[in-house]
């Protein structure tokens, strides 16, 4: 599989688009557009808007904090005009800042919506273990000096698996109707100093998988044990739990939508963990009556059907 390919300067692309975004969120306050601060889809939305000489709204697979970063947030757009594959991407590039890169774009069926279609999501938490503070990875990565049991952490964090009531690692200003989410899976490995948690679920409440993060690093160096995660499970009490930690060791890798919609392929990121190899779709999903629901519904470009949107459970 190879990550090169020509882009298409000669046929304009028609209806509705999906598109890929990488971006790094040190200077962003989140994803989301804000009038009081500088967000990933205000720049994405205002470069897209020059190359369409007319204004352009995005919907993304997900939110994403302030300082939080992403190497596959995907996004779908309705055009209010044709332009070229290159046109699209190397237009926006031009007009976007240095942390922000459209990757791909792709025609897709007006029954793709990139954030209630999601059957899943995917993040990866980096840290940086070692004596030293880190130099070259220090915005995308958090230090940990402390050693870090890994085995025990991914031991610990099979607790968190299935649909559960996360209310212990839910922030106090979350605005979501439920604590319930259901994780797909939830892996911690070590490569080299690098501790990676990996976590893939239906979708996330605020600071979720930071609460989660602290709370495995807290069993990684020995200050819990390995049943902690279960016992904070259980309480479902923020005020219970562990630390949050920092934003900027968070990634959002990937966002799975049914297959019927082929949209590109790319290795999981970050790419401090190219090395592993890994696609993203590789995986099969939990056959869960959530996502066989999910995988029938369609979308229309301007109506809004409650029954979809109960469905949803936005990240």
């Amino acid at each position: 599989m190879t990550q090169f390919y020509h882009f298409d300067e000669t046929r304009p692309l028609k209806g509705r688009l999906a598109i890929g975004i990488e971006y790094d969120g040190t200077r962003f306050c989140g994803f989301q557009r804000l009038k009081h601060a500088a967000s990933v889809q205000g720049a994405v939305e205002d470069a897209l808007a020059k190359v369409a000489g007319a204004p352009v709204q995005i919907h993304a697979s997900g939110r994403t904090d302030s300082g939080v970063h992403a190497t596959r947030q995907i996004a779908h757009f309705d055009p209010p005009t044709e332009r070229t594959e290159k046109a699209w991407i190397f237009g926006a590039n031009t007009n976007l800042p240095r942390d922000v890169a459209v990757r791909w774009v792709k025609p897709v069926s007006d029954d793709f919506h990139s954030r209630l279609g999601a059957l899943g999501r995917r993040y990866r938490y980096l840290l940086l273990n070692q004596i030293s503070r880190p130099v070259l990875e220090r915005t995308n990565v958090t230090w940990c000096r402390d050693p870090l049991d890994a085995d025990a952490m991914h031991r610990a964090a099979q607790a968190l698996v299935g649909e559960q009531d996360f209310s212990s690692f839910r922030a106090a200003g979350c605005q979501s109707k439920t604590p319930w989410r259901q994780m797909h899976f939830v892996e911690v490995k070590r490569f080299g100093p690098l501790v990676v948690i990996d976590i893939q679920g239906n979708a996330f409440l605020h600071h979720m998988i930071r609460n989660i993060a602290g709370a495995l690093v807290s069993v990684g160096r020995g200050a819990q044990d390995e049943g902690y995660i279960e016992r904070l499970l259980a309480l479902r009490n923020r005020k219970k739990g562990d630390v949050t930690a920092p934003a900027c060791g968070l990634h959002f890798v990937d966002s799975i939508y049914d297959e019927r919609f082929d949209l590109p392929m790319e290795p999981v990121g970050p790419n401090l963990l190219a090395f592993t190899g890994e696609w993203t779709g590789e995986r099969e999903l939990p056959d869960t009556p959530r996502i066989a629901a999910r995988r029938k519904l369609t979308f229309a470009k301007t109506t809004s059907d409650p029954a979809q949107e109960a469905l949803d459970e936005d990240a």
